[in-house]
């Protein structure tokens, strides 16, 4: 059988912990800061831990980053 292929866009957007949890950088922070308030930017700072659902996606789209 040959290989899967991993899609290169979830490779360059998400990172795996060490126990297998996806990280993901906030969204909503590319441009028109302007009218986001203040609460919303410190929120969005970083990454985040993706939830289960989400994470069930995003593993089929790496099928060797377990």
């Amino acid at each position: 059988m040959p290989k899967m292929k991993t899609k290169s866009g979830a490779k360059k957007r998400f990172k795996f912990t060490a126990t297998g949890k996806i990280k993901v950088a906030a969204a909503g922070k590319r441009h028109g800061m302007i009218k986001r308030s203040n609460k919303f930017i410190r929120n969005a700072r970083g990454t985040m831990v993706l939830e289960e659902q989400d994470a069930r996606i995003v593993r089929k789209y790496m099928p060797y980053q377990r």
